[in-house]
């Protein structure tokens, strides 16, 4: 079975704090384990900024920490031990800021496609070269990652086009990271639901 962990969830449910709770637990299991948090938010705005910091403020400062906002798979491969958990929260920002690129946060790797995020043109190649790098990295994985994304799929249809597409390509995503995992949770309330994914035929 996969030692992968997706948690899912609405705003406010207990995600990240379960998540943290999965990593404290890997931790006391032995004095070789370690984690790694790989957080994926921008500091876009005032708000946003506060957030960041109330997130590193809480996190146990026994968790090493990196940002990956474009190149999740790239810090996900980055952390070879597998004695170490990789915490990654969350899915949900990380699609964001990949499909609706602020202007100047988009990933330079070179002009023509730092200009094209820039004006909110990521091409459907470049994001599903993200996408499958991702999972590609989940499966050649040995040691444990426990994934932390909303569950945004329930709620109100969103009206403009480039919204619904984060929504549409969020919950295609959820599904794929699920095969890729040996465990789903979902937080409602500060509570988990948890049981074993189930294998596509």
């Amino acid at each position: 079975m996969s030692p992968h962990h997706l948690i899912l969830g609405g705003q406010r449910s207990g995600k990240s704090r379960h998540a943290e709770r999965l990593a404290q637990a890997w931790l006391q299991r032995s004095p070789q384990h370690g984690v790694t948090v790989v957080a994926t938010a921008m500091a876009s705005d005032d708000e946003m900024r506060e957030r960041i910091a109330r997130h590193r403020l809480d996190r146990p400062a026994s968790f090493d920490a990196t940002e990956a906002p474009l190149d999740l798979a790239g810090a996900l491969r980055s952390v070879r031990d597998p004695q170490r958990l990789v915490l990654i929260d969350c899915l949900t920002l990380w699609v964001t800021n990949v499909l609706m690129p602020l202007h100047g946060a988009a990933d330079a790797r070179t002009d023509a496609r730092a200009d094209a995020r820039a004006d909110g043109l990521v091409g459907e190649a470049d994001w599903a070269q993200r996408r499958l790098d991702l999972l590609a990295a989940l499966r050649e994985r040995e040691g444990p990652v426990v994934l932390v994304s909303n569950e945004i799929g329930m709620g109100v249809i969103p009206l403009g086009a480039d919204v619904r597409r984060v929504v549409d390509e969020l919950g295609r995503l959820h599904q794929d990271v699920a095969q890729c995992c040996g465990h789903i949770t979902l937080m409602a309330a500060g509570q988990p639901f948890t049981q074993q994914v189930q294998r596509w035929a």
